[in-house]
């Protein structure tokens, strides 16, 4: 059996963190440093448990399922779910919110610190219809440019970062404040919410194959040494990511002082960059954030479309798909960074905790024998909870329900309600197949 040298997995360590490190991940940090204050290192924690943690899971548990996340899926809970589970999950990273987020980040951090408010909608309007266009073009023929141009821009962008935070750390934006909003009583719960927004334990299911492969090709089969290379590289990932993660949230939270509470987490950071280093900060800002999430919407848009051309099995062409996703897209992004922050934290507070749960379960699999039943008691447990969890972070209220499930459901109150139950569920689904055994072996 082969197994990879420390240069192999140290290289595959940073293979994984340029696929993560999107810029779109920049501007979360920022704001939750800023609104959590005295506390950003509790919250920060929270954050990095699902935007760190959980993205490595999602990567182990993919190589432990054989690369075919589909396949695992329809054969522990059933062909259609599959298939429906992984379409909202290729939405949700591509044209319904993840692709609109790459050109309203690049417009916030890059282009609007240089427009007035009178031309701040036609100039969005403007600039995120050249930034889909050329997503389009470039995404219409996927080839290796877009991933060469996103090996030279991490580095860039990595190196901008560093000189920014030694900035930072050296002659703070201000001191901290006290924390405001639910940072207030719950930093660490609140932090962990705040991790799902960098959707990357969805994009690690999406992309977990890439990696997988990646190992094979270096000539490591078998699944479980698969996975401990998985855990190793991801290790150095984790490592870095935490590194920005932290300093990006040290930034904001010395920043409110001086910059105020911002809607956003693109303006703290583009406002730190011209306090720092001037308009000149700002342009060099704007190219790398520009060309950078060009790359990532690309590659998401190609991604989805890939998806669906394949599981309409060449019906609906991939030309077809890219054209509609990069359209919707361009609307959705006009929204705005903040507006498409807002929408988006429902539904993903509805839907995170099933993947949570699903990759929880790829996992514990080969332990405890996961049946059928395991699984589909334990997310349809959860789905129950974190529907309703997702409607009271959008402010749609089932007041009765509410008070009934405040007064027996742990954490309910705080948008967590799904974390009991999906327990349950898994001890249930356990239990069942067990007590069946046994009544058969008595008959």
């Amino acid at each position: 059996m082969k197994s990879l040298s420390k240069t192999e997995i140290i290289s595959i360590g940073f293979m994984m963190f340029s696929i993560f490190f999107g810029a779109g991940n920049l501007i979360f940090p920022p704001a939750l440093g800023q609104a959590a204050g005295n506390d950003f290192v509790v919250a920060i924690l929270g954050f990095l448990i699902t935007g760190v943690g959980l993205p490595l899971l999602g990567i182990v548990a993919i190589a432990l399922s054989g690369g075919n996340y589909t396949c695992f899926i329809a054969d522990h809970i059933h062909p259609s779910f599959a298939v429906g589970l992984l379409s909202v999950l290729y939405l949700t990273i591509g044209p319904l919110f993840a692709i609109p987020r790459t050109g309203a980040v690049s417009f916030e951090i890059g282009i609007h610190p240089f427009l007035s408010d009178a031309n701040l909608s036609l100039g969005q309007f403007i600039y995120t219809a050249l930034f889909f266009v050329l997503t389009y073009v470039l995404a219409l023929n996927p080839s290796k440019l877009v991933a060469r141009v996103g090996k030279i821009l991490t580095p860039i962008l990595l190196v901008f970062l560093v000189v920014l935070f030694v900035q930072a750390f050296s002659q703070p934006l201000g001191g901290f404040m006290e924390p405001t909003g639910k940072y207030v009583t719950n930093p660490l719960l609140q932090g962990f919410q705040d991790g799902y927004l960098t959707m990357d334990l969805l994009a690690s299911i999406a992309i977990g194959t890439i990696v997988v492969n990646a190992i094979r090709a270096e000539g490591v089969t078998d699944k479980r040494a698969i996975g401990r290379v998985c855990i190793f590289a991801g290790g150095i990932s984790v490592l870095l990511m935490s590194m920005v993660y932290v300093s990006l949230s040290y930034l904001g939270a010395t920043s409110r002082s001086v910059l105020g509470l911002s809607d956003n987490g693109g303006i703290i950071l583009s406002q730190a960059a011209n306090i720092f280093f001037g308009t000149g900060g700002n342009i060099l800002l704007a190219l790398i954030i520009g060309f950078a999430c060009i790359t990532t919407s690309c590659g998401m848009a190609s991604s989805c479309a890939w998806f669906f051309n394949n599981i309409t099995k060449g019906r609906i062409s991939y030309q077809r798909v890219l054209f509609l996703s990069v359209l919707f897209s361009f609307v959705v992004s006009n929204i705005g960074l903040t507006g498409l922050i807002r929408i988006s934290v429902p539904f993903l507070i509805a839907i995170y905790p099933v993947f949570i749960v699903l990759v929880v379960l790829s996992l514990i699999d080969s332990i405890v024998g996961g049946s059928k039943s395991m699984y589909r008691w334990s997310i349809g447990l959860t789905l129950a909870f974190s529907i309703f969890d997702g409607l009271n972070a959008s402010g749609l209220q089932v007041v009765a329900v509410n008070n009934f499930f405040n007064h027996y459901i742990p954490l309910y109150s705080v948008n967590l309600g799904w974390m009991v139950p999906a327990v349950l569920g898994i001890g249930i689904g356990y239990a069942i197949p067990l007590i069946r055994s046994e009544k058969h072996e008595t008959i």
